[in-house]
Parts: structure tokens; sequence; C-alpha cells
């Protein structure tokens, strides 16, 4: 196991090996989900492209895809980023940056919630997973990118993608508390999400 402290290093070395997406990662055939990211007073901060694993878990690829075509996705907040772990975002319900973000986290969608599809990808720093409560099959609108490598999570999350584009964007997002689990009291944003097939 990496000791916490080397974390960082290990990232640096990441971002200077290939400043824009992960090294030894390269685009597979998509679907692309392509996100935006704003700072809280609107200040575009790049993008961040996402290589979806439609092979790989399937419903849940189709639910993001949707989510982001209907404009679900567009100004909800990164709500829970732990400097060193993740950045979790996807709250259609209760994540919007013009609303009240209090109970960020806590929702979902209108849509029903996903059967878990646990596949043999590896959390790694830049992988997509899908967030869920104590019920394996209760993934349904939020997801979360890795900034580190996060094995134990391995079977027990469904991976559906992998960070190919703007690790520099996902590396500067807004960090929160680490002694509120990661709360953001000031988070950036998704300003648009789109698809690119």
């Amino acid at each position: 196991m990496l000791h916490k402290a080397l974390i960082p290093a290990l990232l640096m070395a990441a971002g200077a090996a290939h400043a824009q997406g992960l090294p030894g990662v390269t685009d597979g055939p998509g679907p692309n989900l392509v996100i935006e990211v704003a700072d809280s007073k609107g200040t575009a901060k790049g993008k961040i492209v996402l290589d979806l694993y439609s092979d790989k878990a399937p419903k849940h690829v189709e639910r993001l895809t949707a989510l982001a075509k209907s404009g679900a996705y567009d100004g909800v907040v990164f709500h829970r980023v732990i400097d060193g772990f993740m950045a979790q975002t996807g709250d259609v319900q209760f994540g919007k940056q013009d609303g009240d973000t209090a109970r960020a986290g806590m929702g979902g969608s209108d849509l029903p919630d996903l059967a878990a599809e646990f596949n043999d990808v590896s959390f790694q720093a830049g992988t997509v997973g899908m967030a869920r409560s104590q019920d394996p099959n209760s993934a349904n609108s939020q997801f979360f990118i890795d900034l580190a490598p996060a094995t134990f999570l391995d079977g027990q999350y469904t991976v559906v993608g992998q960070l190919v584009d703007g690790w520099d964007v996902l590396n500067a997002i807004n960090k929160g508390d680490p002694a509120a689990n990661g709360a953001v009291s000031d988070p950036d944003y998704m300003v648009k999400v789109t698809v690119e097939e």
C-alpha cells in the first residue's frame, strides 16, 4: 500500500509525464463524457473528458449518457472532494449550483436505481466509479473520479470509465474539508456536460 505522503508526488509525476491525461491511458471507443468545469463564481477551469466503458457497465453508461444528453448534469456541483482520494458529483436532485446544495450527495435522479455491474477494472488514478449507498444496487446518477489509486473499492463499486483528458483540471477541483468527509463549502461545478459518441 502506498504511503499517503507519496501520493501527491506520484500524482505530480503522472501530471508531468502527460499534462492533459494520465500516462499509458488512451481514449477508447467511447462514448465520452465531456465536462466543462467552473468555480463557484462561474470562472472556467477547463474540461475533463471521461471515456465510458459501455462493454463493462452498459446500464450505468446508458444512465450517465442519458442524463448528460437531457442536460440534467449541467450546473451540478462537485459536492464531495477528498484530496488524495476522489472527486464526487452528479446529484441532479440536490446538487444544482444555483440552488441550496446543503443536501448535495443525498439525492439522485427521477430514474430508478441501478443493479450493480461490478467488473474486473481496478480503481486507479482517473478511474470513474458510480457512487451508491450501503446497498450495492443503489447507484443512480452520482459518480466519482479517483484522484489516486483506490484498489480497496475494487469489486464493491461499479467502474464506468476512465479520465482520458483534463487531469490538471480534475486535480485543481476545489477540495473539501477532511473533517467533514470531504464536503466542499465553496464547490466547483459542471457547467455543461455533453456526450461524444
